[in-house]
């Protein structure tokens, strides 16, 4: 079964790369049209329709490695996030910053309204790190070791605390978010410091960054990717940033200078190589989990 679900990672991670993300119908959007409770409920749905499936794979490897290859092409959005983050980097190149608000604006629950070209690259940095670990880095893992319930559960989660940010009961599914994604936001940590040379960037500011700066951030796990990213790329990120329920002052992770969209390009590149990373993690782990049960 353990290879069963580490074939179905890979062909999830080609079909995504394949296939993309549908665009015109972003599962957060019907995230956003819920109330808490709603959306709890069917956070709660698809984890339970995720163990159905899983237990209907039992003894069926076919089964098994088809369900975990359709639930990670659905849930997985490294494909979509490159395609948006190229259009970032190219319309802040272009000094278009209406467009960039917009795909910013469908990435992060921040106000971009009035950002300029500098705070448009900064937020999109830290949207793309975060976003990696959200989005890609987290559902691997999860998939990893409990299977379609863990890349439905991890995505929806993650979704639900995106459209619930300062709305009433936000508070209790940020909390939920902490805790499903204390260690992948780790991984995505470690696996960023492991894929910064590839990208041209400083393996050693991305630990420097990552250990020295996420002290002070109020988060167990926000700013520990962004921090990361930001010292691979040896630029500045963090600080004053506004949100609909109000105005966060933020740490200032990384050292170095302000990012630019030539940072914005690089970001993009270092998420797909996290991501590829990520996806060979995931397999080990699939492998590894499914022999320490049958040695049980």
């Amino acid at each position: 079964m353990s290879a069963a679900r580490a074939i179905g990672l890979v062909l999830g991670v080609a079909a995504d790369g394949a296939l993309g993300d549908p665009r015109r119908r972003p599962p957060v959007t019907a995230f956003r049209r819920l109330t808490p409770g709603r959306g709890a409920l069917v956070a709660g749905a698809a984890v339970v329709g995720g163990v159905l499936m899983e237990r209907a794979g039992r003894g069926r490897p076919l089964v098994q490695a088809s369900a975990t290859a359709v639930t990670t092409w659905a849930v997985l959005g490294a494909a979509g996030l490159a395609v948006q983050g190229t259009e970032l980097a190219r319309d802040l190149e272009e000094c278009r910053f209406e467009p960039a608000r917009t795909t910013l604006s469908e990435l992060d629950p921040r106000v971009a309204d009035g950002l300029g070209a500098i705070a448009l690259s900064r937020a999109s940095v830290e949207t793309l790190a975060e976003n990696t670990s959200d989005a890609v880095v987290a559902p691997l893992v999860w998939g990893a070791l409990a299977g379609v319930p863990g890349l439905a559960g991890a995505r929806a989660v993650s979704l639900l605390r995106r459209a619930r940010v300062g709305r009433r009961g936000h508070w209790a599914i940020d909390r939920l978010d902490e805790l499903v994604h204390l260690v992948p936001t780790r991984v995505a940590a470690a696996l960023t410091v492991l894929a910064a040379p590839v990208v041209g960037g400083s393996a050693g500011g991305a630990w420097r960054a990552w250990r020295r700066d996420t002290i002070a951030h109020p988060s167990p796990n926000a700013g520990r990717v962004e921090a990361a990213f930001a010292g691979a790329l040896e630029v500045r990120v963090g600080g004053r940033t506004v949100y609909p329920h109000g105005v966060a002052e933020l740490p200032v992770l990384g050292v170095g200078r302000n990012p630019d969209a030539g940072h914005v390009t690089r970001a993009v590149e270092l998420s797909r190589v996290v991501g590829w990373l990520a996806a060979v993690t995931s397999v080990v782990l699939a492998v590894v989990a499914g022999l320490r049960r049958r040695s049980r």
